[in-house]
């Protein structure tokens, strides 16, 4: 399965898919849609009205990332359940950071080596 992030050189672009009135705010993994497209599961409490799940996920991921909540921001599908997110950083780190948190087994042992 492809990863559902790209690289830029200031960044990442994250392709999401959220569930607004989830429950909680928090990152339930890798799914891959219908069409074949991998997305990041993000599911957040705030409603879809008024831009308040938009900025829960921007937050939710601004956080989880530990990157300032200045850098990371709704690129497209702002109206959409699936969005383009883009987080400005070092994108070797921030993609290892979305490999860890992103993992479907929470025992994962770090395995990093530099190389």
């Amino acid at each position: 399965m492809a990863d559902p992030w790209r690289y830029a050189t200031d960044g990442v672009s994250i392709a999401v898919r959220v569930t607004p009135r989830g429950g909680r705010d928090d990152i339930d993994g890798i799914e891959t849609m219908a069409n074949g497209r991998s997305v990041v599961k993000v599911r957040v409490r705030a409603v879809a009205e008024g831009g308040e799940a938009n900025r829960a996920v921007t937050e939710l991921l601004s956080k989880r990332l530990g990157v300032p909540k200045r850098d990371v921001r709704v690129l497209s599908g702002t109206t959409s359940r699936v969005k383009q997110i883009a987080v400005d950083g070092d994108p070797t780190q921030l993609g290892a950071m979305l490999r860890r948190i992103t993992a479907a087994t929470p025992d994962d042992t770090d395995d990093r080596t530099d190389t």
